[in-house]
């Protein structure tokens, strides 16, 4: 749930505030979302269609955005050996767990690390196969500009898969979802942690724009979506889009 670095004092949602947070974040999203993060994030992995069809593993080059601890981008390479995955985060905190987990198990020679901001990727365009991005979207301050981000560096027929957490507005289970998300994850997450940080959650998951919103803004930003799929009662929303064949960058 990583987020753009901020200028002067700390921006909640900024990269200098999820420094603070960086040692226990693992456990926090374990424990506040029952261990269901662990299967959302295996769902984005299948989302980015990185298996060769004729059985062999691609040399895919994956960019993970606000890679945060690097759980996203280490699914990645355990699941694809051939591949590599680019980290960009501005929390210089997060990326030292995510660089200590890298080499224990050893992957840290698939796994590059940059600070960075989603709003400008310091890649050049179609050098990507893919784009990830876990928890991170709703912090961005500019979301369309890194849409168009994400779409410059993805090659032409290349996945894009957003992971991002919502208030479910409809179904049976949608009120008990909302307050676990509204009530009980900010102030969790505040007493595990100690951190005031997590009571950002609640307000940041509250104004982020219901799914089918942000797929017309993925689709303004020239991608092409694919699905939008609600994960667990629509707390969390998995969004993957493609990058046309004749996109040109704007």
């Amino acid at each position: 749930m990583s987020a753009q670095q901020g200028e002067g004092a700390v921006r909640a949602g900024s990269g200098a505030m999820f420094d603070a947070i960086a040692e226990r974040y693992d456990m926090l999203n374990r424990v506040m979302s029952f261990g269901a993060d662990r299967g959302w994030r295996e769902r984005t992995v299948d989302a980015l269609a990185l298996d060769d069809p004729n059985g062999f593993d691609r040399k895919a080059r994956v960019l993970d955005l606000a890679t945060g601890t690097g759980d996203l981008a280490l699914r990645i390479l355990d699941r694809h050996p051939a591949a590599h995955v680019v980290g960009i985060d501005p929390s210089r905190e997060m990326m030292r767990v995510a660089q200590r987990k890298a080499e224990k198990a050893g992957a840290d020679d698939r796994l590059s690390l940059l600070v960075g901001d989603a709003q400008q990727i310091p890649l050049e365009r179609a050098s990507v196969d893919a784009v990830c991005m876990a928890f991170g979207i709703r912090n961005v301050p500019d979301r369309p500009r890194a849409l168009r981000e994400m779409a410059r560096v993805t090659r032409p027929g290349g996945r894009v898969a957003i992971l991002e957490l919502g208030e479910p507005r409809s179904g049976p289970m949608a009120g008990l979802a909302r307050v676990h998300i509204r009530h009980v994850v900010p102030r969790l997450g505040a007493w595990l942690s100690g951190a005031e940080e997590y009571r950002y959650l609640q307000r940041s998951v509250a104004a982020f724009p219901p799914p089918d919103e942000f797929a017309e803004i993925m689709s303004a930003a020239g991608l092409s979506v694919l699905e939008v799929r609600p994960l667990t009662f629509g707390v969390c929303c998995l969004y993957v889009a493609e990058v046309p064949a004749q996109h040109e960058e704007a």
